[in-house]
């Protein structure tokens, strides 16, 4: 009997976590990319919504109203506080998904999320949440869904059992699970240490699991200690939410899966062989190895014709929320596969260096020209979306109207930071959603102090050092810990100048920090 968990892992609070592909900009974003009219998205409901992190930024950042429902009673009375602290549109339960899903007050939603809760709860979950999206879902309205998906996580499905039924069986009596996980991952590594046949045959097993090892363990026992754990395919999913007349749309990025960065030339010449658009995934996640997806699956999806598509595409508003640098440095790898769009993110870069908001017009007539089409440019910012380098923008006057509701939840979650939560995330009016590259939860500490009036890196860095040495938590250099008080001032002082230089702008400019 699994009692009212069904199943799901219940004696540890899950990560402070958020997805930005699960917020309303991003989405229109992506379906304009596709060519598929996107929905004004005025009500949205996330099922299994965590600590409600994404939820709550996601109300307080724009003017949606959201519902969502948990069934951990914890996570969801996290929720509430972030809730009543911005005053946000938010309808939050502690119901399972059968209670939830029957509820007669619910109106219908024009997006609905389902962050990784498809691979983790029961055949009869997976078919009330089909259910609810055919019933609830608008006609033109897109569901965001996320899941572990092979050939990517082939490798890990035997170790999941071991894993599981090793924290099942072999664990004490009221351990909690964060040694339980420990004590599975050491056991699964003596089992491989054994040359098993199994082993044998996966060769990057040893390295996969050494990999795993590195998680956070809340998020281990969340992904591996449930009864049930799916990694499944696309052409499954796409038959179980086909059932509910939905059509998949595509990727998180503008273009479906920035190709530019993940397949050579001749991948994506294969793949533009393909007609048929579920083949193309199957095929997609092999050539990629993907153990992940994220996808949109639109009701009743609008097709653009052509000029209607780059009409739309150029009126969107875009901001660079990262420094050009760092950018430029994640993509020189990536972009060998393909080398013609180098210089035309190069290009978007530069334009957008100053963190200012523009259209992708006012970036075409920056960098326009009869080198950089139309079609590039796109790419380009779809590439950038990807990697979380450019984030779409939401009006001025929207902005005005948000900022008070994330002003008073930022407050909180830095007071969270500061009294030993691991929040590591902040809303922000202009981007109408959360910001994860704030630099951890040490730059809540900067923030909270700028907040009330310190300037001077040092400053910064001794407030830092007083909220390490009240939460008890130890400075490290090179692996080792750091004893002396004047060290560990110096390496929080150097932080926190690196801060104030290289992110605070960008946090400015997102109107994030004072």
């Amino acid at each position: 009997m699994n009692g009212w968990t069904g199943g799901y892992v219940s004696g540890i609070d899950y990560l402070y976590d958020f997805q930005p592909e699960a917020g309303p900009l991003r989405v229109q974003l992506a379906l304009l990319g596709a060519g598929i009219a996107p929905p004004r998205i005025a009500t949205a409901c996330e099922l299994g919504f965590g600590q409600g992190m994404g939820v709550n930024i996601h109300a307080a950042a724009q003017a949606v109203r959201w519902y969502g429902t948990d069934f951990n009673p914890t996570h969801v009375a996290f929720a509430r506080e972030l809730a009543t602290a911005s005053s946000a549109d938010v309808r939050l339960y502690d119901e399972s998904f059968a209670e939830f899903c029957a509820r007669p007050d619910l109106p219908d939603f024009d997006l609905i999320a389902l962050h990784g809760v498809w691979s983790w709860v029961s055949d009869d979950n997976r078919a009330l949440i089909v259910d609810f999206l055919r019933r609830k879902l608008a006609v033109g309205g897109v569901v965001y869904v996320s899941y572990n998906v092979q050939p990517g996580f082939s490798a890990m499905i035997p170790l999941q059992p071991l894993l599981l039924r090793h924290a099942e069986a072999m664990g004490r009596s009221g351990d909690a699970l964060a040694p339980r996980v420990d004590a599975a991952l050491a056991f699964a590594e003596r089992v491989l240490a054994l040359s098993p046949a199994y082993a044998g045959a996966h060769p990057r097993l040893a390295e996969q699991l050494r990999s795993v090892r590195r998680e956070d363990r809340r998020y281990l026992a969340h992904e591996y200690l449930n009864a049930n754990w799916t990694p499944t395919s696309f052409p499954r999913v796409f038959e179980a939410l086909t059932a509910a007349k939905l059509e998949y749309a595509c990727s998180p990025s503008l273009q479906q899966t920035s190709e530019g960065l993940e397949l050579t030339a001749e991948q994506r010449a294969l793949l533009g062989e393909i007609p048929d658009a579920s083949y193309r995934e199957v095929v997609r996640d092999v050539m990629l190895n993907r153990s992940f997806r994220i996808d949109y699956w639109v009701k009743g999806a609008r097709r653009l014709v052509p000029l209607e598509r780059i009409e739309q595409l150029l009126e969107q508003r875009v901001m660079l929320i990262r420094q050009p640098g760092d950018v430029l440095s994640t993509i020189a790898g990536s972009v060998d596969k393909s080398a013609a769009l180098r210089p035309v993110l190069a290009a978007v870069i530069e334009a957008l260096a100053d963190h200012r908001p523009r259209t992708l017009a006012e970036i075409e007539d920056v960098i326009g020209g009869p080198t950089v089409t139309v079609p590039q440019l796109c790419e380009a910012i779809g590439a950038l979306v990807n990697l979380d380098a450019v984030t779409p923008v939401q009006d001025e006057s929207a902005a005005q109207m948000a900022r008070a509701r994330t002003d008073k939840l930022n407050a909180l979650l830095c007071a969270k930071a500061i009294r030993g939560a691991d929040v590591r995330v902040l809303a922000s009016p202009v981007t109408g959603t959360g910001y994860g590259e704030v630099g951890g939860r040490i730059a809540l500490f900067f923030l909270h102090g700028i907040a009330r009036g310190v300037r001077e890196p040092r400053d910064l860095g001794a407030q830092a050092l007083h909220i390490f040495r009240t939460l008890g938590i130890g400075l490290f250099r090179d692996g080792r810990p750091i004893e002396s008080a004047e060290e560990s001032l110096a390496l929080l002082t150097n932080q926190a100048q690196y801060f104030v230089d290289r992110q605070l702008p960008a946090l400015r400019a997102m109107q994030i920090a004072a």
